[in-house]
Formats: C-alpha cells, structure tokens, sequence
C-alpha cells in the first residue's frame, strides 16, 4: 500500500518539530511540512481550507463545528497554550488600574473571535464580574490596517462591536489615548519599544496566572489541529495515525527540555524556569487526549456559548475524531 502524503502547516514548536526533523514518524503517511505563523496559517485554513492538516483557532474551531462549515476534524493535540492575564495593555493615563475599571471603556482587539480573547472576556466574567457587554469593543488589525475576522461573527445585540478608522491600527489608537486599552495575544510594539503610553494591566503577570491555575487547574487551551473532513473520508485511519505521533512528539520535546545536552532556546536558565513550572503545573504539564484536558476544554465551550459566539453547548466528545476518544488494549 502506497504512503499517504499529507501537507501540515503550522508553528516551527518544540512539540512538533521531532515530527519534521524525522525522529518521529506517522504510521502510513509523509508530511509535508509547511511552517508558518499562525495568522497566516488560521486565515488561509479557515477562508480557503488549503492544507490537510493544520493547527487551528480552538474558537474558530468552536464556530466552524456550531455551524458546519468549513468542514474539518481535531484530533486532541494542542500546540499552542498559554496563560492569558499577560494579554491586556492598557493607555497609561487611562486611570485603569484593575479589571473593573474596564467597565464602560473603549477597549481595541484584533478579532472578536480570537482564543486568546475568548479567554481573557470569560476570565474577565468569572473573576471580575466584567461582561463582553460592559466594555466598548473596537476591532482592527493591531499593526497593520484592514483585519477582518476569519470567519462572521455573529453576536448578541448586547455586545458593541465598532471597526477602527480605516488607515489606522490599534497600536497608534492605544498610544494615543483613542481606545484605553487593547487585549491581544501578540504584545503591540508600542510596549515592547518601551513607549511610557502603554502598560500591561497586570504587571506581575506570572503571579497573577500562577495563582489562577493554582484555583482553577486551568492552564488554557489555544490551538487545536485539524483535518479537512473530506481527507477523513477517504482515509478515516488518518486522524489515530496522526495522533499518536503528536504525542510521540509532545513526548520527546517534553525530554529534550529535562536534558542540558539536548537545549537549543536562547535562554540562560531555561531549567530553572521548567523547574519551576513543574512545580505549579505538574511533572506533565501539557497534555494531550481528552481527559486530561476535559475541564479545560469544557470550560472554553461555556464561554463561546455564554459570549453568544456558539449555540450548541458541545460535549467535548463531539469536537474530535472519534478513534482519538479512546485506547485499545490487549
């Protein structure tokens, strides 16, 4: 039987990168692996459907499930999580020194639709008691004009969501005062220039979400990986093969991390910092699979149904290949 040859795009990880430098391989299929940031890779995935298999927006994964279109399957790999307090700028004479003083104000995003984003209005929720109705909304891209979002967005009449100016990118907005405060997951590079207009909400970021997890067990879920329902049609075997060589992957970046020898980020006292993470989170402390990740992913469908992005309250179970559900065993 002739090997399947599937293109992949997604992030150059550490997770996956065992998957494209040949240590792990896919029972039955070749990869052609197509690096790339995941804008680009969610925007062409979710317009157009170019590639077999990507990594993918979890709430635009949410959407296109809720309303069938475009048709495509996860399997329960996760690339891409991330604690999200970090993810909130603020003008700095805006006077907004805690989340309450969001209520009322003039808050830019790059897309409503946006993980990062639906996590940061659910926390602001549950936390704070600051709804998605409390806040102005103001949508456009963060350095360059003319984001739209992936796929329409269709929202309760509660939420007021305006687009910038054209010509202009929330960056300028924020430094100017326009908008007070902006939440994305790329940091605007105002901020990351040092410009004194803009400040993160929560400076001591890494206690604020330690703390969070430490309530919750939250560690939030970003990225899914999908796979055109129609490769799935012809070859339903794709979606069990893929999995288990992302984690066979997950599993040999997660030890190259433990060994000196094996380093290659630029970061002088790496070990210390996933000593200390292992601490907080636990030895594995980025599951794959479903159980593992149950309350988490449930706790993402809550919000998209209670930020009227969704309407089905999904099982977790319906959002993913049904052979990755479960194991064989002998």
């Amino acid at each position: 039987m002739p090997r399947l040859t599937l293109t992949v795009a997604a992030a150059p990880y550490d997770r996956i990168l065992p998957l494209v430098d040949g240590r792990v391989a896919v029972r039955g299929i070749d990869l052609v692996y197509l690096p790339q940031i995941v804008e680009e890779t969610f925007w062409r995935m979710a317009r157009y459907q170019e590639y077999d298999v990507a990594e993918f927006s979890l709430c635009s994964y949410l959407i296109a499930r809720d309303r069938g279109e475009p048709r495509l399957t996860a399997i329960p790999v996760f690339p891409s999580r991330m604690f999200r307090h970090s993810a909130i700028y603020v003008h700095s004479r805006a006077g907004i020194r805690e989340p309450r003083d969001l209520i009322g104000r003039r808050v830019g995003i790059p897309e409503y639709q946006l993980t990062a984003l639906l996590w940061v209005r659910g926390i602001l929720a549950d936390e704070y008691g600051v709804r998605p109705e409390n806040i102005e909304w103001y949508v456009g891209g963060e350095e360059r004009a003319g984001r739209r979002e992936k796929l329409p967005v269709q929202l309760p009449p509660t939420v007021r969501l305006h687009p910038i100016p054209e010509g202009t990118t929330l960056n300028e907005l924020l430094v100017r005062g326009e908008i007070e405060a902006l939440i994305a997951p790329r940091a605007p590079s105002a901020f990351l220039q040092g410009n004194p207009a803009v400040a993160r909400l929560f400076p001591d970021y890494p206690a604020v979400e330690a703390e969070y997890y430490s309530r919750t067990r939250i560690f939030p879920i970003m990225h899914v990986v999908v796979i055109r329902d129609d490769v799935l049609d012809r070859h339903p075997w794709v979606a069990r093969n893929l999995y288990e060589a992302f984690e066979h992957a997950r599993r040999c970046a997660l030890e190259d991390l433990r060994q000196t020898a094996a380093l290659t980020a630029m970061v002088p006292w790496l070990h210390a910092e996933l000593e200390r993470t292992q601490s907080l989170l636990g030895d594995d402390y980025w599951p794959y699979g479903v159980e593992a990740n149950r309350h988490v992913l449930e706790t993402a469908i809550r919000y998209a149904v209670e930020q009227g992005l969704i309407r089905q309250r999904f099982r977790v179970e319906d959002l993913f290949a049904p052979s990755t559900l479960e194991e064989f065993v002998i």
